[in-house]
């Protein structure tokens, strides 16, 4: 009996091999884009006609020779990588040497080169099936390269027939642009559909800067940025043959994120990872980032933010899937910790988070002298918030309809919602103490259901029958303790939710009122406390605690830049 296991054709491999790379015209944009960064371009051109299946792209990196030219289509065929040891130090974003050989097999494959030193001119080849050169020809061009991919899955039409729709297809191509420069913002990117401009995308020195963009609802002053050199994870040290340990690379974390109180989200769309300058899937870092903002946004609301990792390429296997786009991640745990201090750290309001302004003293002057008027005098709390971060100077100047409270800084002044800042303190402080504590003689309740009584004893709350639809409450949260409206809070912690939700609740009871006169000494009290907060930005309910007018727009407004004799027709 004849066997039937059979080794598969080698065009029937090349197929299987190129349909994990190229899948769409998405993933050859992609694929080719990062050859173009490999090659250190600072500028590319990207012309896509979806309806013809050709693609276009031209960089200004540092070309390639003939010699390379010749190769670069070649089955797994790679100038990245040299050895098995080479694949636990990947420092660039191609390394398989599957992309260009994958397209010859998929469509037809033009490539114009020449290296930034040649003084020689270029050279154009077109390559066949396979990747092996078919024509090879001179060709003026200007340093760079330029990759064209016609006719693309010409020879598999059951492929095209299972893509979207060109309109679909594209918006995925400029979804990938945009992951990819927020990545590299040092680009230019320029981008064509159908020989007319499409989008521009302009250099910037920094992620936070260019996202304006790419989300154009989102302004600059929504946003906080943050740089941080991190310690190397335990343990993480490398080993040569000769059983030698040399520690990794140092790593750092760049963190772009949308201020709570400003901008945010209906889907969890724009919470994005990238690690070594590719944007990555990666579930576990993902949650850390929600689980940073938890009890900062409004209910159903997510937040925006762009988390980018440069991480020793040792702590890294990039062989999880073709695209690249999940990996294997060392130390897990470790960097979980360090996403959430980060986080943690940017929605702080401190001297460094606090926007730049114009430097002008004539608001504080003006606030001075109503000081003088007014003869009150408060100490300004201690910079040192205790939290590694110098706290911005917020004085209490006055108070507006007993609710909001009038505070100086060095750029301006704010107004704080004295309720929402006050239940902040409060919410962190029951986070970080939640205690209960005994009452005698026992709260009464009435008509309680079983429901009501599950969800008291899931809190903890000690509660047990009294009589006929009567219940009695042995324990309550320690802030409520003394509250003529125990009972009330009791109640409404029974009819739902789990403990954060129930230490939102008594916050929200046991804060400020609206409307209660405060003294300077007390309002200066709550600002100290609610300044030392970890999410100072929002209440536990998503609302802004602050407004913000800053100096530079007092400055606007008023027309301080104006010429005095020229605004009297002089």
């Amino acid at each position: 009996m004849s066997s039937t296991i059979q080794a598969l054709p080698t065009e029937v491999v090349y197929l299987i091999t190129a349909g994990e790379v190229i899948d769409s015209l998405a993933s050859v944009v992609r694929e080719l884009i990062e050859n173009s960064l490999d090659a250190g371009a600072t500028r590319i051109v990207i012309s896509v006609w979806a309806q013809q299946w050709r693609v276009r792209v031209a960089d200004n990196g540092c070309g390639m020779n003939l010699d390379d030219l010749q190769q670069a289509a070649s089955a797994h065929s790679t100038s990245k990588i040299r050895s098995c040891a080479d694949l636990w130090q990947i420092n660039s974003l191609g390394f398989r040497g599957e992309a260009l050989h994958s397209l010859t097999t998929l469509a037809d494959l033009e490539i114009l080169s020449r290296p930034a030193n040649s003084s020689s001119g270029g050279f154009r080849v077109v390559y066949g099936y396979g990747g092996e050169p078919v024509v090879v020809e001179a060709a003026a061009i200007a340093p760079g390269t330029i990759v064209t991919i016609s006719n693309l899955f010409g020879n598999c039409s059951t492929r095209r027939q299972g893509l979207p729709t060109s309109a679909i297809q594209m918006k995925a191509v400029q979804a990938s642009i945009y992951q990819i420069a927020l990545c590299h913002p040092h680009v230019t990117w320029q981008v064509c559909q159908n020989d007319r401009e499409w989008f521009t995308l302009s250099p910037a020195a920094t992620t936070g800067k260019l996202l304006p963009q790419i989300l154009h609802q989102v302004k600059q002053g929504d946003l906080q940025e943050l740089k941080l050199e991190l310690p190397n994870p335990p343990n993480s040290c490398t080993d040569d043959p000769a059983g030698r340990l040399y520690p990794t690379a140092k790593s750092s974390l760049s963190l772009v994120i949308g201020l709570p109180d400003r901008c945010h989200r209906r889907r969890p769309d724009w919470v994005r990872v990238a690690i070594n300058g590719r944007m990555v899937k990666s579930p576990e870092l993902e949650q850390t980032i929600f689980t940073g903002f938890h009890r900062t946004l409004p209910r159903d609301r997510y937040p925006i933010c762009f988390l980018h990792l440069y991480i020793s390429p040792d702590q890294i296997n990039w062989n999880r899937n073709p695209a690249k786009t999940e990996i294997y991640l060392n130390e897990l745990s470790y960097w979980q910790e360090q996403i959430s201090s980060a986080i943690e750290q940017a929605l702080r309001i401190d001297s460094v988070n606090i926007k730049e302004a114009v430097h002008t003293t004539r608001v504080s002057k003006l606030i001075k002298a109503a000081e003088e008027k007014g003869g009150y005098h408060v100490n300004r709390p201690n910079p040192d918030d205790g939290k590694g971060g110098v706290s911005p100077s917020l004085k209490a100047v006055a108070q507006v309809s007993n609710t909001y409270i009038v505070v100086e800084h060095q750029n301006g002044m704010w107004l704080v919602e004295q309720h929402i800042a006050h239940e902040r303190v409060l919410y962190e402080q029951l986070c970080d103490n939640w205690q209960l504590v005994a009452v005698e003689p026992a709260i009464i309740l009435y008509q309680l259901s079983p429901a009501q009584v599950s969800q008291l004893q899931r809190i903890n709350i000690d509660i047990e029958p009294f009589g006929e639809q009567l219940w009695a409450v042995r324990n309550v949260p320690a802030m409520l303790q003394q509250r003529d409206d125990c009972a009330e809070a009791i109640l409404e912690l029974s009819w739902g939710g789990d403990l954060q939700t129930a230490q939102v609740a008594v916050a929200c009871r046991s804060a400020i009122r609206n409307g209660t006169p405060l003294t300077l000494p007390e309002m200066q009290t709550l600002l100290d406390d609610w300044q030392r907060t970890r999410n100072p930005r929002t209440c536990p309910h998503g609302r802004p605690i602050y407004l913000s007018l800053e100096e530079s727009a007092l400055a606007r407004f008023f027309r301080r830049n104006w010429v005095i004799g020229k605004s009297h027709g002089i």
